[in-house]
């Protein structure tokens, strides 16, 4: 299977993202409904690293969702959008914005490093990652993936250890294909993984790994216009 795995915290069952993530978010949403007036409106802190074309689909899912389910926006509960529009300086700045309007729960919508950043900023309000791309245990954002402790759970794609099966199967395919040009972020730490991993595989497989940095659209054309002709390639 090469396909990213989906963990839920707090179980070992593997399942699609939208359910997980709405039970999460009426879970938390139960229990200060419960503990105030009946007609208290409860708000979801919404914070992405995108922007809000980018990040449309996402959002408008979970918000039909929990409509199905009786949460209208504007009525039952009220939803603040944040968008860092992909400049990861702004994550503090607007975590703590979402602190101070002292929300109900915060939906991280933009992987790892978006998460470190709002759990720096609270404690206490219950932080919902989507689908972020790191091992939250190795990164300290939860104490284990049976029992997360603390403020955060959610969704981790775990799937950098997959690339060395990638290659495996690259390589069965291929079978005379020896240089693979591998294309990664080096900001994002899950793609620098991936590259690691990736290497390690191909020592094994003898196979040559030519790391080629993107760090913006620029990045691509350079990739193509280089005048190495790996065998193939391999995006993260």
């Amino acid at each position: 299977m090469t396909g990213k795995r989906q963990q839920l915290l707090g179980s070992s069952k593997k399942s699609k993202l939208l359910p997980y993530v709405l039970g999460t978010l009426l879970l938390a949403l139960c229990f200060p409904v419960e503990a105030q007036q009946p007609k208290k409106v409860s708000r979801i802190g919404y914070l992405s690293a995108g922007d809000t074309t980018s990040e449309s689909t996402r959002s408008d899912a979970i918000r039909l969702a929990l409509r199905e389910r009786g949460y209208i926006e504007g009525q039952s509960i009220a939803i603040e959008y944040r968008y860092a529009e992909g400049k990861r300086e702004r994550f503090p700045d607007l975590a703590a914005e979402l602190v101070r309007l002292k929300v109900d729960i915060i939906v991280a919508a933009g992987g790892d490093q978006l998460v470190r950043p709002i759990k720096n900023a609270t404690k206490t309000i219950p932080i919902v990652m989507v689908g972020q791309g790191l091992d939250p245990v190795a990164e300290g954002l939860v104490e284990s993936l049976a029992r997360p402790g603390g403020n955060v759970t959610g969704l981790t794609n775990l799937g950098p250890e997959l690339a060395g099966k990638r290659l495996d199967l690259f390589k069965e395919a291929v079978p005379k294909i020896a240089n693979v040009a591998v294309l990664y972020e080096p900001a994002n730490p899950g793609s620098v993984l991936r590259m690691k991993e990736a290497q390690a595989a191909a020592r094994r497989l003898g196979l040559t790994i030519r790391p080629w940095e993107v760090r913006d659209a620029d990045g691509f054309e350079k990739a193509a216009l280089s005048k190495e002709r790996p065998d193939g390639l391999y995006v993260t």
